[in-house]
């Protein structure tokens, strides 16, 4: 689909058009809107202006402007034709980008993050679990550990990369992150890990530590993990109530032994705490944003992390139970009584300012996420296809049982690759091919999708494995428009949070 501007009105009236192919908002004037719309009737606007006997023009709810006015807005519009500001943009040639093998090797080579799969035991059943009732596949758990041998093949496998050429990170650090199951079950190897890591000669980088963990076994484990300054993320989701679906095996509540463990860190170690520990809440229909944001406040004075369950994979036979679980993020967000104290804290994790945030990023074009892109010409940059992070390019994720996946959000059927104590078997090419044929298939969806620019989803979060995925974030020019309104609408009546977005957001 070939695209060119994007008009769009606010709420306060004024009136936007953005350029598809330069990537530009101009605001705009009411006779400039009424050329652009003749633009997309095919009625050329120099030819229309030697038609134009009127003195005037009256446009319907915006007023009448005079010939002259007319005159210098044709000129306008003109110039800004002569300079690209109309031009077609071919989104199927933007969205053609493919990846190959050599590009994924160097991708791993500076991967930024490695996360360890444990052991399949967890000391908790929360009813939400991913390996759990609502879901279909991983539902096979039996208890199994990572061995420190494929652990540790892994790592010096990465680490040849990691000192190799490929490796343009001088100096930063990558972090190996310890996951669950509950991690803290095989602690033993957690602290071998941890002494085989520090002990490996890298060239360019240095390792820091992190983890996963429900807080049952914290108070055993909290020395080792603060002498090694572990970032720390908790599972907790809200107060006693709110944590109703995180209980031990045979339904007992896990809350208080929970606190008692966090309390414990937080008295013991209350600097490493401030700095170290973090929180992270399931929301669902025993809890709220608001309700989640006020117990960490006001317990730790901590802002949390907080995700909606995930709602790809759900098993059939358990789709109407999970749907009343189900809370959204959004909807919860707009129920809020306390909105100012989210704002001041969750700024940037409320719905309305994160999306204002990436329009800046995305729509500006003035801001570049890398250098290469400062001195691009204007030529069309092919781009990879839906906002899927490059295998590899921000992490790795080693199951128990020796499945290389991108994250530890993609589901185990989609592994790229396996490690053992003998071999770790990543076969670039095929990864590279696999990943096309992803692309190929969602490609009807991404080829005329007006949101191309500013996309956010990722495959591994649809059907992809269907025969005919559907891509839910799809976008046609009406629906764009309204997307861009309501950002722009958020932005006009909230110009001080634009400093503040520039200031606290990581853009890149």
């Amino acid at each position: 689909m070939m695209a060119n501007t994007v008009l769009f009105n606010t709420t306060t009236a004024n009136t936007y058009c953005h350029s598809c192919k330069i990537n530009r908002f101009l605001l705009t004037h009411p006779v400039l809107d009424y050329l652009f719309k003749l633009e997309k009737q095919g009625i050329d606007a120099a030819n229309w202006l030697q038609n134009f006997n009127a003195e005037s023009l009256e446009i319907e709810g915006r007023g009448v402007f005079s010939r002259k006015e007319v005159e210098y807005y044709v000129k306008k519009y003109l110039l800004l034709s002569e300079n690209g500001y109309l031009d077609n943009l071919d989104i199927k040639e933007k969205t053609s980008g493919r990846l190959s093998a050599q590009a994924i090797l160097s991708q791993l080579a500076n991967a930024m993050q490695v996360i360890f799969e444990m052991t399949e035991s967890c000391n908790l059943q929360c009813e939400y679990c991913g390996y759990r009732k609502f879901y279909t596949g991983n539902k096979l758990r039996n208890k199994k550990n990572l061995s420190f041998a494929t652990a540790k093949n892994l790592l010096d496998y990465l680490g040849r990369l990691w000192n190799s050429n490929l490796n343009r990170s001088h100096n930063r650090q990558i972090n190996l992150s310890f996951y669950g199951g509950e991690p803290l079950l095989n602690f033993p190897l957690v602290k071998s890990l941890v002494e085989y890591a520090n002990g490996m000669k890298l060239r360019h980088n240095r390792f820091n530590f992190s983890m996963t963990t429900n807080g049952l076994l914290l108070e055993k484990c909290m020395d080792f993990l603060v002498k090694h300054d572990f970032s720390l993320l908790i599972s907790l989701d809200g107060d006693e109530a709110q944590n109703g679906y995180r209980v031990f095996p045979g339904g007992k509540p896990a809350f208080q032994v929970i606190l008692k463990n966090v309390r414990a860190l937080k008295e013991k170690y209350p600097a490493y705490f401030e700095k170290s520990v973090n929180f992270n809440a399931v929301l669902h229909n025993k809890n709220s944003v608001a309700g989640i944001h006020r117990y960490f406040k006001e317990s730790f004075n901590k802002v949390p992390g907080i995700l909606e369950l995930n709602t790809v994979g759900i098993d059939p036979a358990a789709y109407e139970e999970f749907w009343k679980t189900y809370k959204n993020y959004s909807e919860s967000v707009a129920e809020a009584e306390n909105y100012s104290a989210l704002e001041k804290d969750m700024l940037t994790m409320l719905p309305e300012p994160a999306s204002a945030a990436d329009m800046i990023r995305d729509y500006s074009g003035y801001l570049y996420s890398k250098y290469n892109d400062l001195i691009a010409s204007n030529e069309i940059i092919q781009s990879i296809p839906t906002a899927t992070c490059l295998p590899f390019s921000r992490k790795l994720f080693l199951t128990v049982n020796g499945k290389i996946l991108p994250c530890e959000r993609v589901r185990h059927q989609f592994a790229l690759g396996f490690a053992d104590e003998n071999m770790v078997e990543l076969d670039f090419g095929q990864i590279a091919e696999k990943y096309n044929g992803y692309y190929d298939k969602i490609a009807k969806f991404c080829n005329s999708c007006f949101r191309s620019k500013s996309c956010k989803q990722c495959i591994f979060h649809l059907e992809i494995d269907a025969d005919n995925p559907v891509c839910y974030g799809w976008m046609n020019y009406q629906q764009h428009s309204e997307f861009l309104a309501g950002r722009m609408s958020y932005l006009e009546k909230n110009p001080r949070f634009y400093y503040k977005f520039l200031e606290e957001v990581n853009f890149i």
